[in-house]
């Protein structure tokens, strides 16, 4: 079993390679008249920067083990996830709602989520380590994100679809809540459905990224077999509340105070 000093050390030639697929694939897809390629080597350069200087950064913030440092990464990295959150909805709710109903989510979600594993699962001292607390947090934010995005997205997208069948309940006497408690359903589902089914192939079709890394740095694989299964429910436990709480905000935004459809307060992406 390698141990982490054993650990082989990639070069920048070694990432050439790999970023070349990535340059070949967005030449198939310019050729293909996919319209992908821009925003595919946009976002791998992004991942290229994003990643290199968070390694910088996280190497410092390790040495120091300050509370404020990692506090205030945390607090970045959610203020992002809720950006993108927003961003990539085609319909979303006006002004701050459209910003907050997602970071409050992702707040309340991942936030209580990280702390349950912290101080009542992994037992460390202090709760806020770095090497603990950070990549928890990033991934329960990437994924918690990715889910209440979807939920949203599908929710508000629906609503603007069926405003006709919506107001027709609420005609016939149905509550606001009931009036849309399908759409919310189906809202819920949109954002679990990719979590069910990554749980349900989890070692047979696909190793998760955790596990992966943690063999490659030489852990037993066993034990990576366990932080895995932690982080696995972790995720899925933060993101149905995180989705739960995005929809039923989204859901009251959706009415005023006399319970009528006010799809005014939506607007669509550019």
């Amino acid at each position: 079993m390698n141990s982490p000093a054993d650990l082989v050390v990639l070069s920048a030639t070694d990432l050439g390679v790999a970023a070349a697929l990535v340059l070949l694939l967005a030449a198939l897809s310019y050729a293909g008249r996919l319209r992908l390629s821009g925003v595919l080597l946009v976002s791998a350069g992004r991942a290229l920067v994003q990643l290199t200087l968070i390694g910088y950064i996280l190497h410092i913030v390790f040495d120091l083990q300050s509370a404020l440092y990692v506090f205030a990464i945390a607090l970045v990295m959610l203020l992002v996830a809720a950006r993108e959150i927003m961003a990539r909805q085609h319909r979303r709710l006006r002004g701050w709602w459209g910003f907050g109903t997602g970071a409050v989510s992702l707040f309340v979600s991942s936030f209580c989520v990280m702390l349950t594993a912290l101080l009542a699962i992994i037992h460390i001292e202090p709760w806020y380590h770095p090497q603990y607390l950070i990549p928890i947090m990033g991934m329960l934010l990437g994924n918690t994100m990715n889910g209440i995005a979807l939920s949203l997205d599908r929710l508000l997208e629906d609503a603007w679809n069926e405003r006709g069948l919506i107001e027709a309940r609420l005609s016939l006497g149905h509550s606001a809540s009931m009036a849309i408690s399908g759409l919310r359903q189906k809202a819920m589902r949109a954002g679990l459905i990719p979590l069910i089914n990554a749980m349900a192939v989890a070692g047979i079709v696909s190793l998760p990224g955790m596990m992966t890394g943690q063999i490659l740095a030489g852990s037993p694989p066993l034990e990576a077999a366990k932080y895995q299964i932690l982080i696995l429910f972790l995720i899925t436990a933060a993101t149905g509340f995180g989705a739960w709480g995005a929809v039923w905000l989204a859901g009251r935004r959706l009415f005023d105070r006399r319970q009528r459809l006010r799809l005014e307060r939506l607007t669509r992406s550019a």
